[in-house]
């Protein structure tokens, strides 16, 4: 059954809509594939966000929403190119600049704070040589490509890195003071290290403990205590000993989308080259985005450590940068969305049961659409907020207008 926003759907939501998004709220593609539960409908809020007049986003690998329903985005401005940013180059009379690596929104999408860059972490670095011979030398801290954002609930700021040597978790105050970090850019030590990383993509902090999809070059989750950061736990698929092992070299975007695995397997022993985000969902469960294998694999924490819980495949068949990016609730625990990078779409799954029931979304440059679709989170409100990367760079915001009968 095929669900689309009408005319006069839009026209009732514009009656009860606030004044300064009655006119900005536009139908997307969505689809109910499942009577199984009414699924949340939702227009795109084509006005979000307001930035400053002279900003321009580059890609955005990370995304969070805080207790107070901020958003925050984790932006790429060395993804940007010297025709972006004609402003701070000096080529253009007009626009544009860059913006720092973390910016907070309110929910209207005003620009809250933003900061970000070298000089806010520990060490320093240099480029020596030219060209492919061309090394870092130094103990700089700083992610050279950021990658995965989480805000905990003392409003600190977690940020990981999947760039040349990022091996690194950096914790923030929520204006940017530095406070602490996981591993250390430029050493990692593979799947069984209790000490380095290689290369992370996502963080959670519960206030217990810490754990790291370690996924760009190791294939792995990894836990740490809160209060020390002391190593706890580390786990692959099924929760057993990582295997599969490590990337070689440094990951650059053309892995992302090569072949050179075999394609997607979501019966693998081990987590394919990307473990993409970790999760903590309702009822102590932990959702693992093993991207590459098209699959969520579901864990649950008890007083013994994690058990496995289930394989959650999501569009078996896709290939290229694969389906499962990112994982999302709504407010009330009953809807999981995830974020399909590949198909240029959000899934949503009925918890219970993990049953999917519908979609929004396609792949396309317009609002409501995706291109390289990598982040989803969700406000207090049901409202669905998504980032892109690559040629993507955007950040857009969902408003549930309702529910599907």
């Amino acid at each position: 059954m095929r669900s689309m926003l009408t005319g006069s759907a839009l026209a009732a939501i514009a009656l009860i809509a606030p004044p300064a998004m009655a006119d900005t709220l536009l139908e997307i593609d969505q689809e109910q594939v499942s009577e199984a539960a009414p699924m949340p409908i939702f227009a795109v809020d084509a006005s979000w966000p307001r930035l400053p007049e002279n900003m321009i986003l580059g890609q955005a690998p990370g995304l969070s929403v805080d207790k107070d329903d901020n958003i925050w985005v984790l932006n790429r401005p060395n993804s940007l190119g010297f025709s972006d940013t004609g402003a701070d180059n000096g080529q253009s009379i007009a626009c544009c600049s860059a913006p720092p690596h973390v910016l907070q929104f309110d929910r209207e999408g005003n620009l809250l704070r933003s900061w970000g860059g070298t000089e806010l972490a520990p060490g320093s670095s240099t480029m020596e040589g030219e060209g492919d011979d061309q090394q870092e030398v130094g103990d700089e801290q700083w992610p050279a490509n950021v990658h995965g954002l989480y805000v905990d609930d003392d409003m600190n700021v977690w940020i990981g890195g999947n760039g040349g040597g990022d091996h690194v978790v950096l914790n923030f105050f929520a204006d940017g003071e530095y406070i602490r970090q996981i591993g250390t850019r430029q050493q990692t030590g593979g799947n069984l290290s209790e000490q380095y990383l290689g290369n992370p993509a996502d963080i959670h902090f519960d206030g217990e403990s810490v754990l790291v999809a370690d996924g760009y070059i190791n294939k792995r989750i990894v836990e740490f205590g809160g209060e020390n950061l002391d190593f706890e736990h580390l786990w692959g698929a099924y929760g057993t000993e990582p295997g599969g092992g490590t990337r070689e070299g440094e990951f650059d975007q053309s892995q992302a989308n090569s072949t050179g695995d075999g394609g997607a397997n979501p019966e693998s022993e081990s987590f394919g080259d990307i473990v993409h985000c970790v999760v903590r969902g309702p009822d102590d469960t932990i959702y693992v985005c093993d991207r590459r294998n098209n699959r969520l694999q579901l864990f649950r924490e008890t007083v013994d450590g994690v058990e496995f819980v289930q394989d959650i495949v999501i569009a078996e068949e896709t290939g290229g940068t694969r389906s499962a990016s990112d994982v999302a609730f709504s407010p009330d625990g009953t809807y999981v969305y995830v974020a399909d990078m590949m198909n240029g779409r959000v899934w949503i799954l009925l918890r219970e049961t993990h049953e999917i029931i519908g979609h929004f979304g396609r792949n396309g440059r317009y609002p409501g659409q995706f291109i390289w679709l990598h982040s989803v989170d969700v406000d207090s409100d049901g409202n669905v907020y998504t980032t892109e990367v690559s040629t993507g760079r955007r950040v857009q915001r969902f408003v549930m207008t309702g529910m599907s009968e």
